[in-house]
């Protein structure tokens, strides 16, 4: 007999950060759960094909997951590309902003009938860094980092996302945190990846990170020349573990 999943994935709208109505994309299985949850916040280049793919995954693997359209106030109905160019102009996603946005995704998976309430946030490149940052800023249960760049330092003189380094809000971590980056990468860098992992180590948080040989940024990534087959496989079981874990 083939076996198939049964999940359904669909556009809704939700309440985010000031009580903005916003787009996003939700995905979860067709059985009486009770589930674990999944907000994905997308990369920089935003609400596209790989990132809703992503999400699917979540749900044909037992998982609500919800991914906001973080772009969706400036450009509503944009095509992925022109909507991210209009976010890089402006300097990214204000953090603010995508604490409640995150949020807003985690109050309406926490409302679904067949959801346990509990709920983690993953995030690739840019979303990475969201991810550490909503991790710190509300109370979640399970957070992965996807190479997230620009949480130890302060992003270079002209580059496109105008942030600020996250280490002082380390203290306010309130989720485990499972980290997976790329030995060459540069943002993060191996030598930024320590840091973290040290202070976090000295704040007592729970933590675990593994860099991958051979992978730079974006080893995720299965539609780019950065795609790395081995550390990609690897880091999904790690993150199926990590969730199974904090979020049964």
């Amino acid at each position: 007999m083939a076996k198939y999943d049964k999940v359904m994935a669909e556009t809704v709208f939700f309440p985010g950060a000031n009580g903005d109505v916003i787009e996003g994309y939700f995905a979860r299985p067709l059985g009486p759960g009770p589930y674990g949850s999944v907000v994905v916040i997308h990369h920089m280049p935003g609400y596209d094909q790989g990132t809703k793919e992503i999400t699917r995954k979540f749900a044909a693997n037992g998982y609500l997951a919800l991914l906001p359209n973080l772009y969706y106030r400036e450009a509503p109905g944009a095509e992925p590309d022109d909507a991210s160019a209009t976010a890089r102009a402006q300097g990214g996603v204000p953090d603010e902003r995508l604490v409640g946005d995150v949020d807003g995704a985690s109050n309406f998976l926490k409302l679904q009938a067949n959801s346990n309430s509990k709920v983690g946030v993953i995030g690739y490149c840019s979303g990475g860094r969201q991810t550490f940052l909503a991790a710190c800023s509300l109370k979640l249960d399970a957070a992965v980092d996807c190479y997230g760049a620009f949480v130890v330092a302060d992003p270079p003189e002209g580059a496109p996302l105008k942030v600020k380094s996250l280490m002082g809000k380390a203290a306010n971590l309130s989720a485990p945190l499972l980290g997976l980056f790329g030995k060459e990468d540069s943002y993060p860098s191996p030598d930024e990846v320590k840091v973290l992992d040290d202070e976090l180590t000295k704040l007592g948080k729970e933590h675990e990170f593994h860099i991958y040989e051979g992978a730079g940024h974006a080893f995720f990534a299965t539609d780019r020349p950065s795609y790395r087959v081995e550390a990609a496989n690897d880091g999904w079981q790690k993150i199926w573990a990590f969730y199974a874990k904090h979020l049964s």
